[in-house]
């Protein structure tokens, strides 16, 4: 008996401590409380992770998560041959910014305009900036380049506020002002998925509620940004749909280019009180958090 106690003794004196220990640390961190985790949220309280990011439009960031040495896009400036070039390009990249991130702090905004604007200087995309924006709307399966342009995003009423801000930021990307972190970024997807093609890609940095990242070889160098803009933007809006059929049996289909799209499984159930023949979120209910701004 005396042999037994000696060897369970120590457990028994350690054990209690140990267990308030977890609970306390469970209760102090938030990234174990109910209803604030989602897929990648842990270096949102990593130490350090968000420590400032030189480079940045002016001012350190607080906003950015660098994941690879960022080589900065070619500078330019996007002109268009007429004033009305001019303002179809403004405001496609505004609606962009706005539907893309405009719940983000300025450097998730600036982030996706970087994008947009890399895409234009790449022989791998249109070369408009409208043509970037809207690549892709006419389709009936939600493989639109950026899922605003094609899911009904755009039917709510953008506030002014918000509106406002996303164009002022437009504005400075098109005139030549280049965002430093996302680098030679053409990729981004919102923390709360994980499409198939990121295993493919070079990750740059995390930016507000994004990961963006470029391609490998070639593709993902200064070298490939060679397109020149022709300040042509032949549409202000997304392309008239090519096909009458109904949203729901298309889910299944794919692009044979990647898509900012995150694969959406075509048994996706409707959510409660979701309006018919609007595109279904494949985002489970406890991630959909994710889109809050960081600040």
């Amino acid at each position: 008996m005396l042999a037994l106690l000696a060897l369970a003794a120590p457990r028994l004196i350690t054990a209690a401590p140990l267990d308030l220990l977890a609970m306390s640390e469970a209760e102090d961190d938030p990234a174990e409380r109910p209803g604030e985790n989602f897929p990648g949220s842990a270096f949102f309280f990593a130490q350090g992770a968000f420590d400032p990011v030189p480079g940045t439009v002016g001012r350190d960031s607080q906003h950015v998560m660098a994941l690879d040495a960022a080589q900065t896009a070619p500078a330019m400036a996007f002109r268009g041959l007429t004033a009305l070039d001019s303002y179809r390009a403004l405001n496609c990249l505004t609606s962009a910014i706005y539907y893309e991130a405009g719940s983000e702090p300025e450097d998730g905004q600036r982030a996706v305009a970087q994008v947009v604007l890399n895409r234009v200087r790449h022989p791998l995309w249109p070369k408009s900036v409208c043509g970037v924006v809207y690549q892709g709307s006419e389709r009936t399966d939600y493989r639109c380049q950026f899922t605003f342009s094609c899911d009904g995003s755009m039917a709510r009423m953008a506030s002014a506020e918000g509106w406002a801000r996303a164009r002022r930021i437009a504005v400075q990307a098109l005139s030549g002002l280049v965002y430093k972190p996302v680098g030679l970024a053409t990729y981004y997807h919102t923390l709360a998925v994980r499409p198939d093609w990121a295993a493919a890609m070079r990750p740059v940095a995390v930016i507000g509620a994004h990961i963006f990242y470029r391609p490998p070889g070639v593709d993902g160098t200064p070298a490939a940004f060679r397109a020149a803009y022709m300040g042509r933007e032949t549409q202000s809006g997304p392309a008239r749909l090519t096909t009458s059929a109904q949203f729901g049996p298309a889910l299944g289909l794919s692009l044979p280019l990647p898509s900012f799209a995150p694969d959406i499984p075509a048994a996706a159930a409707p959510l409660p009180g979701a309006e018919p023949f609007l595109p279904q979120s494949a985002i489970r209910p406890e991630y959909r958090n994710s889109g809050r701004p960081l600040i």
